[in-house]
């Protein structure tokens, strides 16, 4: 039950995900068009991050309660913290600032398909890592995934190498690096901690990282009327499902499923980009999209088609030369026996 409750988390997961980078730039878009008195856009990534990190503090201290005591934090050992503020600077601080970023300078589509990179290398770093079996079922689905995503990029007219790419594909590997430290931090700290703990020290990490790069005027307008009004949309989709369902599939799923589940993002993520904003990838989404959905059949399937083929071919019905000579002659040849007692050997 644990490992089924781990998979459709990581399902709801990966759709949240996918949807975060369209909504986000839909929410600025709002933002841009309700200025504040003084011309600014208090409609940014920086505060969105920050105030939605705030609002999804309180259902993680309502759901987590039963974690959040003053026993299970003196359990904690020296590693554990140290694994954890690791773990909330990657994922909190770092892995966001880039995305924003690239945000800032590419297209939510081109941002989707680079990081398909990603599902491969976690299950190589899995099993490097983490000691964890590795699955080469998930790894045949993870590269079709990756070949669907490579052809819409190469039919996709608005693709470059430019700053916003590169810092979508340092996003991504910082994203599986907190991945990996999430999984092996979860085998030993209960998941209220890491959940609630990691999202104070990642704020607190990112706040610091923006206010030294960039200087505290980028958090100006952060608690202005259009700002609450528009960012309980991106806290509850990002923050509130979103982290509280990886957070689950990083505990219960297996690496296999959750790479099986990330592949199907890059599909979602430009669906949502279409419809939110208008992207379009180009003549490569028909057989892109043909990749990915054969990319997660591959992965889905409980048993590997030859595996199959042989399985049918080991049982497949076998005849002796007297019984495919009875088997031409008439029943009414013999006398006393009915069809239906008739089993092929005399």
């Amino acid at each position: 039950m644990p490992i089924r409750i781990g998979l459709l988390c990581a399902w709801i997961a990966v759709m949240c995900y996918a949807a975060a980078n369209s909504i986000a730039s839909r929410l600025v878009s709002v933002g841009q068009a309700h200025p504040l008195a003084d011309g600014s856009n208090a409609i940014t990534f920086a505060n969105l991050f920050v105030l939605s990190s705030l609002i999804s503090l309180v259902p993680m201290v309502f759901l987590f309660r039963k974690d959040l005591t003053r026993a299970n934090l003196r359990k904690l050992a020296v590693k554990d913290w140290q694994l954890l503020t690791i773990s909330a600077f990657v994922s909190s601080a770092l892995t966001p600032g880039l995305f924003f970023f690239a945000l800032e300078h590419s297209t939510v589509t081109n941002i989707v398909l680079i990081g398909r990179i990603e599902p491969p290398l976690f299950l190589m770093a899995t099993c490097l890592f983490l000691k964890e079996r590795f699955d080469k079922k998930a790894m045949i689905a993870g590269l079709i995934a990756l070949l669907g995503a490579s052809v819409m990029i190469g039919f996709c007219d608005t693709t470059t190498l430019g700053p916003g790419e590169l810092a979508a594909f340092a996003a991504t590997l910082t994203f599986m690096g907190s991945t990996l430290m999430a999984r092996k931090v979860l085998k030993t700290v209960p998941m209220g901690i890491f959940a609630t703990v990691r999202t104070v020290l990642g704020l607190g990490f990112y706040v610091l990282l923006v206010c030294t790069l960039q200087g505290p005027e980028q958090f100006r307008g952060l608690l202005s009327p259009v700002l609450l009004k528009q960012v309980w949309i991106y806290a509850l989709v990002v923050f509130v499902i979103g982290q509280i369902s990886w957070n689950l599939a990083l505990k219960h799923a297996k690496p296999g499923e959750i790479s099986l589940a990330t592949s199907f993002s890059p599909l979602a993520g430009i669906v949502f980009a279409m419809t939110l904003l208008g992207e379009h990838p180009g003549a490569g989404l028909l057989p892109g999209a043909v990749l990915i959905l054969l990319a997660i059949y591959v992965g889905q399937s409980k048993r590997p088609i030859p595996r199959k083929l042989k399985v049918l071919w080991a049982n497949r019905p076998t005849y002796s030369h007297s019984d495919i000579a009875q088997v031409l002659v008439p029943v009414a040849a013999f006398p006393g026996l009915s069809a239906k007692g008739y089993k092929g050997q005399y």
